[in-house]
């Protein structure tokens, strides 16, 4: 089944709403992708964590990049 915004594995309680929207997406998407649950849900947090610090938001633990590395600078 997959998981929403009012039903979402315990490990995903810590994240600010935006960043557990965006893991359970990406959670969803493997589980469709035929992926066991649990690496779905290590994958989906640390992919929407990412994605929450190339755009400079919080991901829960109060940690804001202040320069964001995306995109890498040119050689």
């Amino acid at each position: 089944m997959p998981w929403t915004e009012y039903h979402f594995p315990p490990a995903m309680n810590h994240l600010d709403e935006p960043v557990r929207a965006k893991a359970i997406a990406i959670a969803n998407a493997l589980l469709a992708e035929g992926h066991d649950e649990g690496m779905a849900i290590r994958v989906g947090i640390a992919k929407a964590k990412a994605w929450a610090a190339r755009r400079g938001q919080d991901d829960g633990y109060g940690e804001v990049p202040l320069n964001p590395p995306w995109p890498p600078p040119l050689p």
